[in-house]
């Protein structure tokens, strides 16, 4: 199967970017033929409709939720291409259709993805509200889970661009990770883990032929209130996406094709009964993604400090504004002259220029915006060098 050719041909071309809300997505949703079933899961704190689609009429059940945080929406960009394919009649998606069902919620915190927040209107983090269920969104979740009793559950979200890898060709940005969450303090594996960690690895194994030792494998550290970890303790095997940083693709549009690709691929590799060999030790062999990266790093910069003329380093890191129904990207001063800055997205050498912030002051100040001069000529606008 050429997945290239295959997202190329079914992306959904008008939900693009970071921004998207119920209103991206209910036009799609009217547009889905009669293979589909929408419906609505019930409303969030603020009574948007949470909606739900369900397609295929296969034994095997997956259920999948994208957008538990309103601010996380690669995945959901990446599901609505999957749509459009099994939106088609061919063999290999009416196979697909014959042997899965699938239910989606395509964005399950309407309310954050409209704030671009984290959490949701009454501030809840709904990852960490398994247990409590104090949150409508988290008990509408429970619910679909509870009725539909599935066989897989996906739970689908973005992490910073903070995020990298390291391999053996140096630190690679963690464009997308995994996670086969424990299901005990302890990290044990049983069955149903084990199956989690079989199906990471068969979409890893696609994914190195796109995107090489840029995958990584989440943080396995046990929270009972975390959906996954406790989906997984129900005896259901779960995976944990994580959409990240590709090279300068701040828009997750590059990402967004790779995480369709491993959705493809991971059906088939259910479809194939191909997860059932113990991959163990090549599942704790995707290295670990770790916070290696910032946005920008500036290099031998020349500083005066404490009216002491120094060479030293810093960086900046964006943050993501929500302005006029689109995000922008918003360049902060983060670390200054520290052992821990390792490495940016985009690096500058300032050759021993003074810095000149735009306050006159010779030295940066943090959590100021990334604006600034490098005598004699170069200037910096946002975290970037404007030639």
């Amino acid at each position: 199967m050429n997945l290239e050719a295959l997202h190329k041909k079914y992306k959904e071309q008008t939900i693009t970017g970071r921004y998207i809300t119920n209103n991206h997505i209910e036009p799609l949703l009217s547009n889905l033929n009669s293979y589909f079933t929408i419906g609505v899961l019930g409303n969030s704190v603020l009574g948007k409709p949470i909606h739900t689609i369900i397609v295929g009429n296969g034994k095997t059940k997956i259920l999948i939720w994208s957008q538990m945080h309103g601010n996380e929406s690669t995945c959901t960009k990446a599901l609505f291409d999957m749509l459009n394919w099994l939106k088609t009649d061919t063999t290999a998606t009416n196979t697909i259709k014959n042997n899965f069902t699938f239910y989606i919620i395509p964005i399950l915190n309407p309310d954050g993805a409209t704030l671009y927040t984290r959490e949701n209107a009454n501030k809840v983090d709904l990852n960490r509200d398994a247990t409590n269920l104090s949150q409508p969104e988290s008990k509408l979740l429970r619910d679909a889970f509870t009725a539909f009793k599935p066989h897989y559950c996906y739970n689908m979200h973005d992490q910073r661009t903070i995020f990298g890898v390291e391999n053996t060709n140096g630190t690679q940005p963690a464009t997308v990770s995994f996670l086969a969450p424990a299901f005990n303090a302890e990290r044990a594996i049983n069955s149903q883990r084990q199956i989690a960690m079989n199906l990471i690895v068969a979409m890893n194994d696609v994914l190195q032929k796109h995107i090489p030792e840029q995958v990584g494998r989440y943080d396995d550290s046990y929270n009972a209130n975390c959906v996954g970890d406790y989906f997984q303790t129900l005896g259901i095997p779960t995976v944990l996406f994580e959409a990240g940083h590709y090279q300068n693709d701040y828009q997750r549009e590059e990402t967004r094709r790779f995480i369709f690709f491993a959705l493809i691929s991971g059906i088939n590799a259910i479809n194939e009964n191909v997860i059932v060999v113990n991959k163990t030790k090549s599942y704790f062999d995707i290295p670990q993604n770790k916070q290696l990266f910032y946005d920008f790093v500036y290099r031998n910069i020349n500083v005066d400090y404490e009216s002491k003329e120094k060479i030293a380093i810093f960086a900046s890191q964006y943050k993501e504004v929500l302005f006029e129904n689109s995000i922008i990207f918003q360049a902060f001063i983060k670390k200054i002259d520290n052992p821990e800055i390792a490495i940016g997205h985009t690096e500058y050498d300032a050759k021993n220029g003074l810095y000149v912030g735009e306050d006159g002051n010779n030295y940066p100040i943090f959590d100021t915006k990334a604006n600034f001069l490098i005598q004699p000529d170069r200037k910096f606008v946002n975290g970037t060098e404007i030639m």
